[in-house]
């Protein structure tokens, strides 16, 4: 059995997912999930059967794992060989923005993508505020700086990155020099490749 147990459709968040589980060099074996009929088995560990999830098999026992950005922070500390965990000078700005991005910047790009946006009264309640004033937030920080944690590149910037990559593809972003540059950079990282290569290559076999 491999390490981890990875419940994902390549047309999903599961990019995200993969991509940090090719960043450690993770032992992962593929559940694909049809959206129609969700295996009991990833009901089982995850009723609300979403993916991505992960199931780590560590001693004869399951920790299992879901939302894309505690997948990454954790496969980050499962594996700190890997090198991409933060040092102490790091440590606030990865955790600031890993989470940023996930709570107003998932909220921000899911709210633009479906047409919605906040009024100025329900901009207080709207934990991202307005689309705005979160991406001008994101490329106030990334501006000056290589990566999320400046010049060295952690698992903070695989989820920051992903939701970066995915809003300029789907021309969500704009594609400012900022994110441009910036996505360019994380596109040329082997583990990227890889791991795109794996989710375009069962996109494809499943238009078949």
């Amino acid at each position: 059995m491999a390490d981890y147990t990875f419940y994902t459709n390549p047309m999903s968040r599961g990019q995200i997912a993969r991509w940090a589980l090719h960043e450690v060099g993770a032992d992962y074996e593929n559940a694909l999930v049809d959206w129609q009929a969700k295996p009991q088995a990833l009901l089982d560990v995850n009723p609300m059967g979403k993916v991505p999830t992960i199931v780590h098999h560590v001693d004869g026992r399951m920790r299992v794992v879901s939302e894309a950005a505690a997948i990454c922070a954790y496969l980050a500390e499962m594996h700190p060989e890997a090198g991409l965990l933060p040092n102490d000078g790091q440590m606030a700005d990865y955790f600031r923005w890993m989470f940023f991005c996930a709570g107003p910047g998932e909220q921000a790009i899911t709210s633009k993508a479906l047409g919605f946006t906040p009024t100025p009264e329900q901009e207080g309640m709207a934990g991202f505020g307005s689309f705005e004033r979160t991406v001008s937030t994101l490329e106030w920080w990334l501006k000056d700086r290589d990566y999320v944690c400046g010049n060295g590149f952690t698992m903070a910037d695989v989820y920051v990155g992903s939701q970066i990559d995915w809003g300029l593809t789907f021309g969500v972003f704009p594609p400012n020099e900022t994110f441009v540059a910036y996505s360019e950079r994380l596109q040329q990282r082997p583990a990227y490749k890889e791991a795109k290569a794996v989710d375009n290559a069962l996109i494809e076999s499943m238009k078949k």
